[in-house]
C-alpha cells in the first residue's frame, strides 16, 4: 500500500475511536486513566485534530480489546474470518461477530441465569437510545420488556424494535440464554415473532 493510501485510513481513526469508546460505555476520563493518555489528547484524537501515532494507538487498542488493524480500519487481506474477542458487560458475555466499528454491529450474547426476574427482584429498569435492534434466540428463554409489553422469546424466535422505545432483557429460564443481536437499519427487514408473557 502506498503512503498516500493511508491518508483516508488515518482520517477515519477519530470517528472509529469515538464509536468504539461509546460502544464500550466508557468516558474519556475512564479511558485516560486506563491508557495514561491525557484527556485533551484523547479528545483531539477523536475530533481529528491530533494525528494518530503508534505510541497512542497501541494502548488504545489494548484498552478496547481490539487488534491495531481493526482500530485503524486497515483494508482486509482477503481472509473473511472474524477472530472475535469476547468481553463482559452488564453481567453478560458478548461475542462480536463483525469486525467493523461503524455501521451494522452483530453480537452473540450469553445471559446467565443470575439475570432472571427472581434473582434481580422483578421487572428491570428499561432504557432507550438511538437506533434499531434485531435479535434472534439461539437457545434458552429470553424475556423482552418493550414499553408496556412483556414478551417471551424461545429458541428460533426473533424480534425487532426501535431502540427509542424503552426496553430491557432478562433470562426467563433455568439455563443461560444465547441470542444474536444486530444493531442497524438492516434489522427493519426482519419479521417479528414473539408472544405475550403469561398475565401480561
Amino acid at each position: 500500500m502506498a503512503e498516500d493510501d493511508f491518508i483516508p485510513v488515518l482520517a477515519a481513526v477519530g470517528p472509529r475511536l469515538r464509536a468504539l469508546r461509546r460502544e464500550r460505555g466508557a468516558t474519556l476520563a475512564q479511558l485516560s486513566e486506563r491508557t495514561g493518555i491525557s484527556l485533551s489528547t484523547l479528545s483531539r484524537l477523536e475530533s481529528g485534530q491530533r494525528k494518530p501515532t503508534l505510541e497512542l494507538l497501541l494502548p488504545l487498542a489494548k484498552a478496547h480489546g481490539v487488534r491495531l488493524d481493526e482500530l485503524v480500519g486497515a483494508p482486509a487481506t482477503g481472509d473473511p474470518r472474524i477472530h472475535p474477542r469476547p468481553f463482559t458487560r452488564y453481567g453478560q458475555t458478548f461475542v462480536p461477530l463483525t469486525r467493523h466499528l461503524g455501521g451494522l454491529h452483530a453480537y452473540k450474547q450469553i445471559m446467565p441465569v443470575t439475570m432472571s426476574p427472581d434473582a434481580l427482584g422483578g421487572r428491570p429498569e428499561q432504557r432507550t437510545h438511538e437506533g434499531y435492534e434485531w435479535l434472534y434466540v439461539l437457545s434458552g428463554t429470553l424475556l423482552l420488556y418493550l414499553g408496556e409489553h412483556d414478551l417471551v422469546l424461545t429458541a428460533g424466535e426473533a424480534a425487532e424494535f426501535d431502540t427509542r422505545t424503552p426496553h430491557a432483557f432478562l433470562n426467563g429460564g433455568d439455563r443461560p440464554v444465547e441470542f444474536l443481536t444486530l444493531f442497524g437499519a438492516q434489522g427493519e427487514r426482519v419479521h417479528v415473532r414473539a408472544r405475550p408473557a403469561k398475565g401480561a
